[in-house]
């Protein structure tokens, strides 16, 4: 099965893989990991998009997908998930990240792509008060 949990940075889409994982027992990609598949980028994304068609039928995968570009990489028949927050709880999120400080660049950055997943069409639609119990129901492990 191919899980992928979408989501803006900072909403929780690493602590939401880590509580699916303890039923699921998958591999678990984020972003361009699948660059370490080979020294050739072209070579390493062509292999990885067949492990994650591959999964969906197969080994259990989870993909955390920040970039909007990275839905392309998506077979048919993949669970999706899209996780939200609320903009300033990202905000404060990022800014723990960054020790505090959160650059007025970055602030900007966040707020433009605040929101790029609210039209998504996917089978579950999670914000910080989602149940992890019906989550895992839902997918069925």
């Amino acid at each position: 099965m191919l899980v992928a949990i979408i989501g803006e940075n900072c909403v929780g889409k690493s602590t939401l893989a880590n509580k699916i994982n303890e039923k699921f027992h998958a591999k678990v990609y984020s972003g361009k990991d699948y660059l370490r598949l080979e020294k050739n980028p072209s070579m390493a994304l062509e292999k990885f998009k067949t492990i994650l068609k591959e999964s969906v039928t197969g080994d259990h995968i989870i993909y955390l997908i920040t970039e909007i570009e990275h839905l392309n990489f998506l077979p048919a028949g993949t669970f999706k998930i899209v996780l939200t927050a609320e903009l300033e709880v990202i905000k404060e999120r990022f800014k723990e990240r960054m020790r505090g400080n959160l650059p007025l660049p970055l602030e900007k950055m966040l707020e433009s792509k605040h929101g790029m997943y609210d039209d998504l069409e996917c089978h579950l639609r999670l914000d910080a008060n989602y149940d992890i119990e019906e989550v895992i129901n839902r997918l069925g492990i």
